[in-house]
């Protein structure tokens, strides 16, 4: 006699939301642990709201009154409104997720979430861009990776690149042209510009480098060989950003938004610095219309004094 198939309980469901995520390349590692770390939330929410550890096929039965409970629970533990939209939009990935593994229509319930605020980009000043990149290897404790620190905080602010973007690159770039092109955020491939001062930079990185910088490993490597953490990072910034005195909004994504700003000061528009910076919506790239141009248009004059 035939054993019954099992059926997964919701921590199984879970737990495979969880592979699929970090097996699908859109997902970033980060991503994947926010929307898992989501998924777990809402079950121990839904057993005590409704009495008991939810069925999978319960849980493609939530009803909106169910969702704006948890939303209201995550609100009174002090989420924000983008971090509760973010986190809406987990619960829905997961939700849909548990409906594909039943077998039935994705029938999600609509609830509004907070609106997110619409908040200006704070560009660093060329020279902060430039002197945050330098400190950042220079406080480095071996020559190879003061000179991987520095060619990776140039390429975000030469090119505009996403950090997420700039550590996923595979050894097989360099060396670096004119132009990249790369495959960023919701798998839209772009192509960027390369400034000769950053290509300079990451052939110094790779020819310090001790580990083999193979055909499809990542450019960007750890400490111990590894694929390098976005976290390292930003530690390593926030550490020469103290050393600078620079404030707090000077991180690896202020860099982007420093070389967004510069060249829309330099004159570019919106539409190319829309496929520069890789948005799918125009939306996104005028925030930097409201940064003073008169102001940046001075800035710009030094914005990329080495290219």
């Amino acid at each position: 006699m035939d054993a019954e198939p099992l059926i997964p309980d919701a921590r199984s469901l879970a737990a495979t939301f969880d592979r699929q995520l970090r097996l699908d390349r859109r997902s970033s590692p980060h991503t994947a642990r926010a929307y898992v770390a989501t998924a777990h939330r809402l079950i121990d929410f839904l057993t005590v709201h409704l009495g008991e550890l939810p069925s999978p096929l319960l849980l493609t039965r939530v009803e909106a009154t169910d969702l704006r409970a948890y939303l209201a629970r995550r609100r009174g533990e002090g989420l924000g409104p983008s971090a509760a939209a973010r986190e809406m939009s987990a619960v829905r990935a997961f939700l849909r997720f548990v409906a594909e593994q039943q077998g039935v229509p994705a029938a999600l319930p609509r609830i509004a979430t907070p609106k997110r605020p619409r908040t200006l980009p704070r560009p660093a000043a060329p020279a902060d861009a430039i002197a945050l990149a330098e400190e950042t290897g220079a406080l480095a404790r071996e020559p190879w990776i003061a000179a991987r620190d520095t060619a990776l905080l140039l390429l975000l602010y030469g090119s505009g690149l996403r950090i997420s973007e700039a550590l996923g690159l595979p050894a097989e770039v360099h060396p670096l042209g004119d132009t990249l092109r790369l495959t960023g955020k919701r798998n839209k491939t772009r192509v960027v510009a390369m400034l000769p001062v950053v290509a300079e930079a990451v052939a110094t990185y790779v020819a310090l480098c001790p580990w083999p910088l193979d055909f499809r490993q990542p450019l960007f490597r750890g400490a111990r060989g590894g694929p390098l953490s976005g976290d390292v990072v930003r530690r390593a910034v926030a550490t020469a950003r103290r050393t600078l005195g620079l404030g707090d909004r000077i991180t690896p994504h202020a860099l982007r938004h420093s070389f967004a700003t510069h060249l829309l000061a330099g004159g570019a528009d919106l539409r190319s610095l829309q496929e520069l910076l890789g948005h799918a919506s125009l939306s996104s790239t005028q925030l930097y219309t409201a940064v003073d141009a008169a102001h940046m248009l001075d800035v710009w004059r030094t914005a990329h004094p080495r290219s």
